[in-house]
């Protein structure tokens, strides 16, 4: 029996050596393959902003903010909620590519190639119809967009070594975002040159073409298969399973609170364009231009936080990004005229490639490989509840009170997020080196 042990162990040990092998001789393979993924998925954004260009699209159809809103509910609601119940699955799965490639080309990518179509022929005649049509495409684009997004994680991370994920994640979207200013420059000539709908007709054309593009690159991927030591479980019992898993990581938990009062935070961000068109009578193309300052944010930030996260942690990242949040926000509050967006957007734009980096990537260091799946599942679809609530809590705010009054609780949220965050919160990366428990 002994002898029996002692063999599968050494077979296990040798199987982890191969794997590990494997990943790094593939790693510049996949380092460039998943860049190249990341940054024609970056620069197909740039076309299809929910912050900017959705807003702005859907304006011509209605001024209601609640149905403004629904752009960043939908889009929240998609891609987070669903994010928990596929952990289980991702757990247990040899290799973690099916989920982003296979179905994510059905799930997230053909609604988007399906939008221009639709536009272009309902639009002028059906606008009702078109905004039914729109908001059922983007729904069912961020639904896939939460069903593969764990596996895509969980890819990355077993694929991109510790030590380079925030580098990896920081070039992939620089070079997307810098591309992206491109289309930032592109989208405000092409709004202006063509009467509407063929404007967004061609910006989502684009948008569809690109990220179908970054999803072929994405197929590419190098990937071992490693079976899961975990036993089979029903995902009733996984889902029973989930309380203990958080009872016994204060820390965690904690940032998981954090992450829920900054997420409440975000009911203003799709409704500074849609603000800034009310109070000055702006143009679509004028107001698309505030794409060039986001997309100029988000480039450089994504550079710049690419590196400062794998030199001083990811918690760090976060606190910056989200002290930035409330300065971006308190500028709006106090916006004198229409050029002042073009910081607050830059501002913006630097929030969500920071916290994009660091909040994908700190989630990493909380728990070993086997339950990463898990803590993604958690860290996304725990605080996406309160990211789906907040964009109708604002629509509200800004209906009831004021757009400005919306902005400023929402500046007050994100500075107490900031609060529990740098205080309660531990360097998950420093706990783990020293061992320490708590």
């Amino acid at each position: 029996m002994n002898e029996s042990l002692e063999t599968g162990l050494h077979q296990q040990i040798a199987s982890n050596a191969a794997v590990q092998q494997d990943i790094a001789r593939n790693y510049r393979w996949n380092f460039l393959v998943n860049t190249l993924d990341g940054a024609t998925f970056g620069f197909g954004m740039s076309f299809f902003s929910s912050t900017i260009i959705l807003p702005l699209f859907v304006s011509h159809f209605t001024n209601s903010p609640l149905v403004i809103g629904l752009i960043s509910f939908l889009g929240w609601a998609g891609v987070l909620l669903p994010q928990l119940f596929m952990a289980n699955a991702v757990e247990r799965a040899p290799r973690k590519k099916f989920f982003p490639m296979t179905l994510g080309f059905f799930l997230e990518r053909l609604p988007v190639l399906l939008l221009a179509p639709a536009v272009y022929f309902l639009a002028v005649s059906q606008p009702v119809l078109t905004l039914v049509v729109f908001f059922v495409l983007y729904t069912w684009h961020n639904l896939g967009a939460g069903v593969i997004i764990v596996g895509w994680q969980d890819m990355i991370a077993k694929v991109i070594p510790v030590e380079k994920r925030g580098r990896f994640f920081g070039i992939s979207n620089f070079i997307g975002n810098g591309t992206g200013i491109l289309g930032a420059l592109a989208v405000p000539y092409v709004l202006d040159k063509f009467t509407f709908p063929l404007g967004y007709v061609f910006s989502f054309a684009v948008a569809g073409a690109l990220f179908f593009l970054s999803w072929a690159s994405l197929s590419l991927t190098r990937e071992p298969a490693v079976a899961s030591s975990k036993p089979p479980v029903s995902q009733l019992d996984y889902l029973r399973s989930l309380p203990e898993v958080l009872r016994k990581d204060r820390n965690f938990s904690l940032y998981l609170l954090a992450q829920i009062i900054f997420a409440l935070s975000g009911m203003a961000t799709g409704f500074l364009v849609v603000y800034s068109v009310q109070t000055w009578n702006l143009p679509d193309a004028q107001a698309s231009g505030f794409m060039i300052a986001l997309q100029i944010g988000l480039a450089l930030a994504n550079l710049f936080f690419g590196f400062f996260s794998d030199r001083k942690g990811h918690k760090l990242s976060l606190e910056v990004c989200w002290l930035l949040s409330a300065a971006a926000l308190a500028l709006a509050v106090i916006a004198p005229s229409p050029w002042w967006f073009f910081p607050i957007f830059f501002l913006r734009g630097a929030v969500e490639a920071g916290t994009t980096i660091s909040g994908f990537s700190i989630v990493y260091e909380f728990t070993e490989a086997e339950n990463r799946p898990t803590y993604i599942g958690f860290a996304n679809t725990i605080p996406g509840v309160m990211v789906v609530i907040a964009p109708l809590i604002g629509g509200w705010l800004a209906g009831v009170v004021s757009y400005r009054a919306m902005f400023t609780l929402s500046a007050i949220v994100g500075a107490a997020s900031w609060v529990l965050l740098r205080f309660a919160v531990h360097e998950p990366r420093k706990m783990k080196a020293s061992g320490n428990p708590y």
